[in-house]
């Protein structure tokens, strides 16, 4: 009687390569890179970011200029490069608006009494259906586009489905067995939300936040995009856009570098979906 013979057991340095997360590592570099790129930017690139040239307008990427030149001469990699402090100020500020008026709303309608739990879950469904983009745009309208603008109308654009999430998590603590357990020993409720029910239930937004700068970011250039954020000449990424599509046809760089630097960006937040993952092992063990 014949057997199938076992596969070979993968061993030494090819095992050791296939457990490494990769992707992982390489969103932390993307990530350090970014955080030199917005605290000391002259310290990836010699040339300023308003250094004219017209007699090297729009050209494409070389040696010379990696991410090619604009209508004026100035440097596309310089421009990124500069612009990495307002893009990320934005998301982080965005992220931190969003992530922030969640929690007070989560919590209210979680621990708060029941009329005032019941007006302040109107209140996040009424805002959970309200289109993000329309609330952003009337915002601009009252507020005029600028930094300021973007970043509440991005970080209240997202706030709702946060809100629901926290809301979601602080409920399940509610109902979990340590919490019962606090109570039948005597616990007082505020120890109770203070020492079980917030530590466990807020957990997972440091994974939500970290995610939420990418998604900020995505927003906030989208808005700079149509010209309802920071106008050009800024170096803010969106702005960057905005000023390209006018010669889309003549300088493709202008507008595909930019966006993929956004994209990459927003893949970079894979960092937050590991954090997420490490921490829901923590809780489970």
């Amino acid at each position: 009687m014949t057997t199938l013979a076992s596969p070979p057991r993968v061993t030494g340095v090819a095992a050791s390569l296939g457990r490494r997360p990769w992707g992982l590592y390489t969103a932390i570099a993307f990530g350090v890179l970014l955080a030199v790129a917005a605290i000391a930017p002259q310290v990836l690139t010699v040339h300023a970011p308003t250094d004219l040239d017209y007699g090297s307008a729009l050209q494409g990427p070389s040696l010379a200029h990696w991410f090619g030149t604009d209508e004026s001469g100035r440097d596309l990699y310089t421009r990124v490069v500069f612009g990495a402090r307002e893009s990320l100020l934005i998301g982080l500020g965005a992220a931190g608006v969003g992530v922030g008026a969640a929690l007070v709303l989560g919590s209210l309608a979680a621990l708060a009494v029941k009329p005032a739990a019941v007006v302040v879950d109107r209140f996040v469904e009424v805002m959970f259906a309200f289109p993000a983009l329309l609330l952003a745009l009337l915002l601009i309208a009252i507020a005029g586009p600028s930094a300021t603008t973007e970043i509440f109308a991005v970080g209240l654009g997202t706030a709702p489905g946060y809100a629901r999430m926290v809301r979601g998590q602080i409920l399940s603590a509610k109902n979990s067995g340590y919490v019962e357990a606090a109570t039948a020993l005597g616990h007082s409720r505020w120890r109770i939300v203070r020492a079980h029910i917030l530590p466990n239930a807020l957990r997972p937004l440091v994974a939500v936040f970290a995610l939420s700068i990418g998604q900020s970011i995505v927003w906030a250039s989208s808005l700079s995009f149509l010209g309802l954020g920071v106008a050009p000449p800024s170096s803010e990424w969106g702005a960057l856009l905005d000023a390209g599509r006018a010669y889309i046809t003549q300088a493709w760089w202008l507008v595909v570098i930019p966006g993929l630097v956004i994209v990459a960006v927003a893949l970079a937040t894979t960092i937050g979906r590991h954090l997420q993952t490490r921490l829901e092992k923590g809780e489970r063990s």
